[in-house]
């Protein structure tokens, strides 16, 4: 696939009665390829190891977590939920892997090469999104405040509100951790915000709705973008969304502006 280059606008400016504040800092991304995604996933979890995808799909009776081969779609491995459960979020701790559900309280623990079951963790509330960022998780419900959990108990150890502007954003949904950042998919928009994990700050955003094309998106009002999955060998981003055709490898810009 040819190189496509997306620009920002550039940062906006609010100005109140004391002061100007950024409104917004988009982050510039360039589309450097795409691969297969099957068109039945509907993706709530994603991460890249070693070489292959590990995908959480959901929905009640088609829930799943996969292995995948990106380069041609094709799936290694495979294990199906009961179909009282609803795949959610997907994190990497070691070599487990944490798969949460929906409305269930439970998050399944599997050996990363075949999938194997290897135990399970009890939560209360709502499992959205996940990601560890190789001393803690941190876990979304689908409201403004990611909390932060033992990767050895699961427990709560605490939380942070996320705010742009001052103003909490809501509805995070599928998580990466990247550094000091957690990038986060807003559930029904085409944003990608990037958070700063210690102070819940939203520092900059992803503007996906270029991405729709490229990526296949179905005309199903539910095919939102979610999936994000970081390689820190190359310093890429893969990209998808439920039900996509395709994955997309993003590289990122700085939220400053900087490449």
């Amino acid at each position: 696939m040819g190189r496509v280059r997306h620009w920002a606008a550039g940062i906006a400016v609010t100005c109140g009665v004391f002061a100007c504040a950024p409104a917004e800092t988009t982050i510039e991304w360039e589309l450097a390829g795409s691969f297969p995604h099957d068109t039945t996933a509907y993706t709530q979890g994603f991460l890249f190891h070693e070489g292959h995808l590990y995908e959480s799909t959901g929905l009640y009776g088609q829930s799943a977590l996969r292995k995948v081969d990106p380069a041609t779609g094709d799936i290694v491995a495979e294990v199906q939920l009961d179909s009282m459960y609803f795949g959610e979020g997907l994190a990497l701790v070691g070599d487990t892997l944490v798969q949460l559900t929906w409305k269930e309280g439970v998050a399944f623990l599997y050996g990363t090469d075949s999938l194997e079951a290897i135990g399970t963790f009890d939560y209360e509330g709502e499992g959205w999104g996940l990601c560890y960022d190789g001393t803690t998780l941190f876990m979304s419900d689908g409201s403004d405040v990611l909390r932060m959990r033992d990767p050895s108990t699961f427990e709560v150890v605490g939380e942070v509100s996320v705010v742009e502007r001052g103003f909490p954003v809501r509805q995070l949904n599928e998580l990466e951790c990247v550094g000091d950042w957690v990038y986060a998919n807003v559930y029904l928009s085409d944003r990608i915000v990037q958070i700063d994990k210690q102070t819940g700050e939203v520092v900059g955003t992803i503007r996906g709705a270029a991405l729709a094309g490229p990526g296949g998106r179905p005309s199903d009002p539910g095919a939102v973008l979610n999936g994000i999955a970081y390689i820190e060998e190359t310093d890429a981003f893969l990209v998808t969304g439920k039900l996509w055709r395709s994955v997309l490898a993003l590289r990122l810009g700085g939220a400053d502006g900087s490449s």
